[in-house]
């Protein structure tokens, strides 16, 4: 009779199939139907998973630490797959028994732990297990050094290319993120501010480290023959979106070389508005800063009218001499200075000549006759010091580049000579003191292709 009771009071406090999409449908618009929507269709399929996550997280952050602590506690404990309430409560001794009996009672009402009445032991259900091992990764792989935040789902993706069951919706979340990463880099470039331009560089070379892990995995799935047509263009977008990704070096190049040209110096001291900036961020409390600095406020004396008439008697009666006229001071020459400043216009200047010089086929030392109508970029920046050389080189993407063509200055110069640069993924050795090896690749004349094919000089 008790179970009857207690049967039909729990009917009586669970909704009905009939109540629960009544519920649902309460939160779409009246003329659609909530089972008309594909995903609406895929998570209600997923209901006993889903709430599983609610058992465990639902309600204030104390009750889900101490729910996935108990869970916890029981799944990593290999010794034995079936415990008995005095094991559980030997083992977790530490937990008040009223919190412990209110956790397991929720654990096993949800099918995280599962009870054997005829051994009277609990026992850890696989669902639990899964559960417990897709929260695990993401705390393993969510770690702060991570800050692109690309680790987990690359996980994902490789581990479900590893058992052949990679899923569309993983890859899109993957280069979800990588459209996010991309935006983001882009705003920072935009916004000019150096400090921002580094803290994103550096997450921009996390970022590429793990598209290097992960462009195997791309590779796999793109040969995969089993693989449908959907799979295959989320990895070709996920390949477009990855090279989008790389070739933002030269962005941020330009940008900080943008930013090294317009820095400003504080006379001879040689420091600059980014080191101060730096100095004062390096301070948690910057008024701290004015302790002993400024003087206190002026403080008023009260005096009755008696003293202030003596006073005005005083000053009204005394005699001064007449004041001195005194002129303007002589002018002085100013003094001179020396700009220690890097000389990087001239070199930006020099470069230009020469790659000028290439373009119109006349003094460029890579170039003769019989030669073919391309140079490699290892013998025009040679010969030079590393640190010339690595600035010419980063000039180089600004060929042909038809944004920096329609502004004006030196580097748009540059960007419109009739000049291609082709790099190559491989690398050649150089007999060189301060070089040793650099990346294959080569400067190719734009102008004459044009003039052997016929067509009109622009």
């Amino acid at each position: 009779m008790i179970d009857l009771m207690a049967s039909a009071a729990l009917a009586d406090t669970n909704p009905t199939e009939q109540e629960q999409q009544d519920a649902l449908q309460a939160h779409f618009q009246p003329h659609i139907s909530a089972d008309e929507i594909e995903q609406v269709y895929h998570l209600k399929r997923a209901q006993p998973l889903l709430q599983v996550f609610t058992a465990l997280f639902h309600g204030g952050f104390e009750g889900v630490l101490v729910r996935l602590l108990v869970l916890r506690e029981l799944a990593n404990d290999t010794t034995s797959s079936a415990f008995s309430r005095a094991d559980i409560n030997t083992r977790l001794a530490y937990l008040l028994p009223e919190s412990l009996e209110t956790v397991l009672n929720r654990l096993r009402s949800n099918g995280l732990l599962a009870w054997d009445a005829q051994q009277s032991v609990y026992r850890v259900t696989p669902m639990a297990r899964n559960v417990l091992a897709a929260i695990d990764s993401l705390l393993a792989l969510a770690a702060p050094e991570d800050d692109a935040e690309m680790g987990f789902l690359l996980s994902q993706v490789a581990g479900a290319q590893a058992v052949g069951g990679v899923t569309t919706e993983q890859l899109q979340h993957l280069l979800g993120r990588l459209v996010d990463l991309t935006e983001e880099f882009r705003d920072a470039i935009a916004s000019g501010s150096e400090f921002r331009l580094r803290e994103s560089q550096a997450k921009w070379h996390q970022a590429c480290d793990w598209v290097e892990k992960g462009s195997e995995i791309l590779r796999a799935i793109t040969t995969d023959e089993n693989a449908d047509s959907a799979t295959h263009r989320a990895a070709q977008a996920i390949g477009r979106a990855q090279s989008q990704l790389l070739n933002m070096q030269g962005m941020f190049s330009r940008a900080l070389n943008q930013i090294e040209r317009q820095r400003v110096h504080l006379g001879q001291s040689g420091l600059s508005t980014t080191d101060i900036k730096r100095w004062l961020l390096a301070h948690e409390d910057l008024a701290s800063l004015a302790e002993d600095a400024i003087d206190q406020p002026v403080k008023p004396l009260f005096i009755t009218p008696a003293e202030m008439i003596d006073v005005a008697e005083t000053e009204l009666m005394t005699e001064r001499p007449n004041a001195l006229v005194n002129g303007l001071p002589a002018g002085q020459d100013a003094p001179t200075t020396i700009n220690d400043s890097p000389a990087m216009q001239k070199e930006l200047d020099d470069w230009l000549a020469r790659l000028s010089d290439f373009a119109q086929l006349n003094n460029f030392p890579a170039v003769a006759e019989g030669s073919p109508r391309e140079v490699k970029v290892h013998e025009a920046l040679l010969p030079a010091s590393f640190a010339l050389a690595s600035y010419r080189a980063s000039m180089l993407p600004l060929l042909g580049d038809e944004a920096e063509a329609s502004m004006q200055g030196t580097t748009a110069e540059l960007a419109r000579l009739p000049v291609r640069f082709a790099p190559q993924d491989e690398m050649v050795q150089l007999p060189d003191l301060e070089i040793a090896a650099m990346s294959l690749a080569a400067l190719t004349l734009e102008l004459e292709d044009k003039k052997e094919s016929g067509k009109p000089d622009e």
